[in-house]
């Protein structure tokens, strides 16, 4: 007769164990320093895109609207992640409660999907505003733009919130967490039993998303393109100004499939190291926050002209006050 082993299922209050990188000692402080530069920059250049877009009236428009909609999501996404990273490099913290455990992983989540539905909103507006230029007010109304902002969130959220309801009662037989941070598919691989309703969900909405995303996008510049040449033949401007409203979008899209695609191809490597293969896991969270606001001030002349003119004023505001 076989012998079976009986496993007790954990009861509340649990309190997981987070496995994170490997630090050798003496390089946790080193790490920490290294974590919040790169936290308190992406703050400050997300903030600045923020601030200036909300102050300046001439960019309450559609797309810098959706900016500050991305600029929302990557805070989002950052923060879910890098204060425990932080805390757990500076004093080894490991340890995560259920609530926030739970709460970190649907924030995790939420970043993953809404930051496709925000791209492919704000390809819907590069489209329209392309291949409709007449009728862009009249389609693109405030209602329709608040609309459709909505909707990239309440897809998001309604997405992840039915992907964790499914395991709220699955009872958890284990408190080791083997990742850098709590997400949906590291707190079920502690279930007591094997939990095939939300992996076959959870696939299914990675790949719907993902797939209607990039057909969304797809369609779009296809769109886009085939105006350009129409229309860029009479006028090279055309072209010009295209690229210049275009190219910050389609790079944000791309940098962020690249990071998930690094994610998927480092599990296909099994001599790489865990702490290199945790890095990686972590790439789409940290990168695009980062880089996203770098972008669109490089690119973007309105929010570059806007942050010279604010800076300037605080300046000359500055030698008043004090007189010099």
């Amino acid at each position: 007769m076989e012998n079976i082993t009986m496993v007790t299922p954990l009861k509340q209050p649990i309190v997981f164990h987070l496995e994170g990188f490997y630090v050798p000692p003496g390089y946790g402080a080193f790490l920490f320093f290294l974590a919040l530069f790169y936290y308190i920059v992406m703050l400050l250049a997300n903030g600045v895109v923020l601030c200036v877009i909300v102050m300046d009236k001439n960019l309450h428009r559609p797309m810098f609207v959706m900016v500050c909609n991305l600029v929302v999501c990557d805070l989002l996404g950052a923060t879910a992640v890098l204060p425990s990273l932080m805390m757990h490099f500076l004093m080894g913290q490991k340890k995560i409660a259920y609530i926030p455990a739970i709460t970190q992983a649907f924030s995790v989540h939420m970043y993953g999907v809404a930051v496709q539905t925000i791209l492919a909103v704000m390809a819907y507006d590069r489209y329209i505003a392309v291949c409709e230029p007449l009728r862009y007010h009249a389609i693109m109304t405030p209602a329709r733009l608040h609309s459709c902002c909505g909707l990239a969130w309440f897809i998001a959220v309604l997405l992840i919130a039915v992907l964790f309801i499914f395991h709220m009662n699955a009872p958890l037989c284990g408190n080791t967490i083997q990742h850098v941070y709590c997400s949906n598919r590291a707190i079920l691989n502690l279930a007591c039993s094997p939990t095939p309703l939300n992996n076959i969900y959870g696939l299914s909405i990675y790949w719907f998303v993902n797939t209607s995303i990039f057909l969304i996008i797809a369609y779009s510049y296809s769109r886009i393109l085939h105006a350009c040449v129409k229309h860029g033949r009479a006028d090279s401007s055309i072209r010009s100004k295209t690229f210049q409203t275009c190219a910050p979008h389609l790079v944000i899209y791309v940098l962020y499939q690249i990071a998930t695609l690094v994610i998927i191809i480092s599990h296909r490597f099994p001599s790489l190291s865990q702490n290199i293969k945790k890095f990686f896991s972590i790439l789409f969270i940290i990168i695009p926050p980062a880089m996203n606001p770098i972008i669109y001030g490089l690119v973007s002349k309105e929010i570059r002209a806007s942050i010279i003119k604010h800076f300037t004023n605080l300046r000359v505001l500055q030698k008043k006050i004090t007189g010099v």
